[in-house]
């Protein structure tokens, strides 16, 4: 059906009203129960077990605030791909977990194809950004090769729903 999201065609377990709720609060998680009930036009109490249903089950599985890292210092942002020698399993995880600790990694992501990871990081100023490669990264015995590319821009997609 044109224009459906996933979602949308058959989410387990999920009907209208819990993915009417998770748009709401992709688009502002700061939405009280009561404005969030009223929006969506359903009793507060529905509301409320709801989210905590979704909560339960694992759909919503936390809040964050979103921190605009530049106003803390943190200006340059870079995309680090990451190519590793083994592809054994320790090996990687053990390298995955040192990686998400990593002083300026906001995502790391395990990828599948010519690259391993990739981990958006942010930092104060190029030299700050060659430490991190050489102090945190290369520094890994299992880590064959890496290649950096800086973010002129990002912006937050439209996501599923």
């Amino acid at each position: 059906m044109p224009g459906s999201q996933p979602a949308d065609r058959g989410a387990p377990g999920l009907d209208s009203l819990d993915l009417d709720i998770l748009r709401a609060l992709g688009a502002d998680g700061r939405l009280t129960n009561k404005a969030l009930a009223s929006r969506l036009g359903v009793a507060e109490s529905t509301c409320a077990y709801r989210v905590r249903s979704l909560r339960d089950r694992g759909v919503i599985v936390g809040t964050s605030v979103q921190v605009d890292v530049a106003s803390l210092g943190f200006p340059l942002q870079a995309v680090i791909k990451v190519r590793l020698g083994s592809h054994d399993q320790q090996h990687v995880t053990t390298l995955y977990d040192a990686l998400v600790e990593a002083p300026g990694v906001l995502q790391a992501l395990h990828v599948a194809g010519e690259d391993d990871f990739h981990l958006l990081v942010a930092v104060a100023d190029p030299e700050a950004l060659r430490d991190l490669v050489l102090e945190h990264v290369t520094v890994h015995p299992v880590v064959r090769s890496t290649e950096t590319q800086l973010v002129f821009e990002r912006r937050k997609g439209r996501g599923v729903l």
